[in-house]
């Protein structure tokens, strides 16, 4: 149960850092606001991959440690 709560608290923190990034971001270049929603998709991916290969486990996008990872098969997150 904890690790399923510290992926839903990652999960949350990362939508809301893209989100708050691409509303940052319109208002910065002072385009529309429906950019927003592109931009913060694009970090999404930007993330995705990053974690994926470099800093996560390969073929996952989590920041978590395997150890809490809920995705971890058992066994493999000691």
């Amino acid at each position: 149960m904890q690790r399923l709560l510290l992926d839903l608290a990652e999960r949350s923190a990362w939508t809301g850092a893209q989100a708050a990034l691409g509303l940052a971001a319109t208002e910065l270049a002072d385009i529309p606001v429906w950019w927003a929603a592109p931009i913060a998709l694009l970090a999404a991916s930007a993330k995705s991959w990053v974690a994926g290969r470099l800093v996560g486990r390969p073929g996952t996008a989590s920041t978590l440690p395997a150890a809490k990872d809920p995705a971890t098969p058992p066994g493999l997150g000691a």
